[in-house]
């Protein structure tokens, strides 16, 4: 990948991540949702500014991974993309202080290896 690509891959990722925390973050401030109040939480979503934010987040992250496409292949750029479960789980770690069994870590580290084989380039 060129620094461009790369660029784009981060901005995708960023963007993405910053706008599951901060849909996290509103969730948090809706309350849990029941069959009862369904209708109200769907009401409030649109006017929590969290969730409105992080929805803006996520477009902007869809819009850099699809400029992000047409110029590399999506057998690099999908796998590219699922660093973002690494990064979701340490904000939910440090952040939301949510655990992180080994045996979700394990997996975190084998996302990150299969990234890193996806990615490499022989010279």
């Amino acid at each position: 990948m060129t620094p461009a690509e790369f660029g784009l891959l981060f901005l995708s990722l960023i963007a993405g991540v910053s706008g599951q925390f901060v849909l996290k973050a509103g969730a948090l401030k809706l309350g849990k949702v029941s069959s009862s109040n369904v209708i109200s939480h769907i009401v409030s979503m649109v006017t929590t500014p969290e969730v409105v934010a992080g929805l803006f987040l996520y477009g902007l992250g869809a819009i850099a991974y699809i400029l992000l496409l047409t110029r590399v292949n999506l057998s690099i750029a999908s796998p590219s993309i699922a660093l973002s479960y690494v990064c979701t789980a340490l904000i939910g770690y440090f952040v939301f202080k949510e655990a992180i069994p080994i045996e979700r870590a394990v997996g975190l580290g084998l996302i990150v290896c299969g990234v890193i084989l996806v990615v490499w380039q022989k010279p």
